[in-house]
């Protein structure tokens, strides 16, 4: 289908156009530097960056019209190109976008995965479990998307609804028949998820983050809740389940707001639909007894950390929707191998453990030092920071956890973003204080010399914990980004200890 510029004005309630009403439009960007001929460039005026800036640079990259809330001669119409002008930016993108690529949602399943911890690893598992299956899978995440193998980069764990939307199209026209997505609550408080209709949604858990976006946790909560309020929307397709973690209080109001089928799961409440017993940790895996309306069924992973097996409860919960049989899922989860950057094993022959995780929240921390203390035959050792123009509420929290949960604490830099490493180290001290007793802290303000720190301090059979930025190969400083990844500076860090061994 030709769409035109006058076509998409008529999808947007006092749109005005000022130039050529038949220009045709190929392609929507809100990136200049995606801009190619015959495109609609979006003019966002963003938190940190306005588009209209780069106006002159889309029109010469070959932009066809520009779509703004400004007026013509602020926003394009000076240069040639017709603008079309809205009063609702965000309200106007929910009506074009979906349309403009003719509603790929509608066309394949969509899983969505929501929840404050797990997302990623969930959303790996739903895939594993889907392509063991037999599916052609699409994944849409932190780390990366992904079209069954082809490797796709990912800037925010949901795109933007122009991405997102061309993304899915895309995957459509590759064959995709299902797609895992995560679903951050940002991404549903903005409107980016506008247009996408999940057959199945997951709920991992709920605790402190984003507060700096929300400001509550109730706001939060309600947030992650819109999510299952798809569920029961204006749908055009059949079949839908909500699969929720009733372990966590915030899973009730989720299911309260899923007006369909659910599946619950948990490892504490025998009413759930699927149900954890018999579980067992180990460094290197875990094994539980799944329970659910087709019996009892023993699971083997490569995994381990009971905040793994609260995951894997997801996952079969959104496999089992998708219409998954039980004996593909329990074939196929001993062969999953773990996630990137989730806690992530760094073996080079060392008498001690290192792990690299994500763990950026309190209960991710939590969770990841549990894990750690359940493994380790000696001391638990962590390096942790907290990002900078984020929630400062939960420095303090994450201090005290890892000082409650460690033997040995060393509190470095994360991503500091515009803010000055020191001042957040400052936020997060007197947490530790709070709890660190007879047991030894240090500050390092530089991650490299952190990690190295903590490596030299490790002793046979201690287990020492990265936390924080897991897969990311990025440091966000004030003035630049540079190239960082835990993972490297571990293995760099063990190199360098066990060629001095003699």
């Amino acid at each position: 289908m030709n769409i035109t510029l006058e076509m998409i004005q008529q999808r947007v309630p006092g749109a005005k156009l000022t130039g050529k009403p038949d220009v045709l439009i190929r392609d929507l960007v809100q990136d200049s530097r995606e801009a190619t001929p015959g495109a609609l460039f979006v003019a966002v005026e963003g938190l940190h960056v306005d588009g209209h800036k780069f106006i002159p640079q889309a029109v010469e990259a070959g932009a066809a019209a520009v779509l703004t809330t400004r007026k013509p001669e602020e926003a394009g119409a000076r240069i040639g190109v017709p603008v079309l002008t809205v009063p609702d930016l965000d309200g106007a993108l929910k009506g074009i976008v979906p349309w403009f690529y003719d509603y790929p949602a509608r066309k394949m399943r969509l899983v969505g995965i929501t929840g404050t911890n797990g997302k990623t690893t969930t959303s790996y598992l739903v895939r594993h479990l889907l392509r063991a299956a037999g599916h052609r899978v699409g994944l849409i995440g932190t780390i990366q998307n992904m079209i069954e193998d082809e490797v796709l980069p990912a800037r925010n764990t949901t795109p933007n609804i122009i991405d997102l939307q061309r993304l899915l199209a895309r995957m459509d026209r590759a064959g995709i028949s299902h797609v895992v997505m995560e679903v951050s609550s940002h991404a549903l408080d903005m409107g980016r998820v506008a247009g996408c209709e999940y057959d199945t949604a997951a709920f991992s858990n709920l605790t402190q983050d984003h507060l700096d976006y929300h400001g509550t946790m109730e706001n939060y909560c309600l947030a992650k809740a819109k999510l299952f309020d798809s569920l029961s929307g204006d749908v055009t397709k059949q079949g839908k389940k909500a699969v929720v973690n009733i372990d966590d209080p915030a899973g009730k109001l989720m299911l309260e707001h899923a007006d369909c089928d659910h599946i619950t799961y948990s490892v504490k409440d025998n009413n759930a639909s699927l149900r954890a017993s018999d579980i067992k940790l180990t460094g290197t895996g875990a094994s539980f007894v799944v329970n659910g309306d087709f019996g009892r069924r023993e699971i083997a992973l490569k995994i381990t950390g009971l905040f793994n097996v609260y995951n894997v409860l997801a996952a079969i919960g959104c496999a089992l929707a998708e219409k998954v049989p039980v004996e593909t899922i329990t074939g196929a989860l001993p062969l999953f191998k773990g996630v990137p950057g989730r806690f992530e094993a760094i073996d080079m022959g060392q008498k001690f453990g290192v792990a690299v995780d994500y763990s950026h929240t309190p209960d991710g921390l939590e969770n990841v030092l549990g894990a750690a203390r359940g493994i380790a035959r000696g001391r638990v050792v962590v390096v942790f920071g907290c990002g900078g123009d984020r929630d400062r509420t939960k420095r303090p929290i994450m201090g005290r956890i890892a000082a409650e949960l460690a033997d040995i604490v060393i509190v470095t830099s994360d991503n500091p973003r515009s803010e000055d490493p020191e001042a957040i180290l400052a936020e997060i001290l007197p947490g530790v204080r709070e709890k660190i007793g007879a047991k030894r802290y240090e500050v390092l303000a530089d991650r490299r010399e952190a990690i190295f720190r903590a490596i030299k301090l490790a002793e046979a059979g201690d287990m020492v914990v990265i936390a924080g930025k897991g897969h990311e190969d990025y440091q966000i400083l004030k003035d630049k980004t540079i190239h960082f990844d835990d993972r490297e500076e571990a293995k760099n860090a063990l190199e360098g200890l066990l060629g001095g061994e003699p």
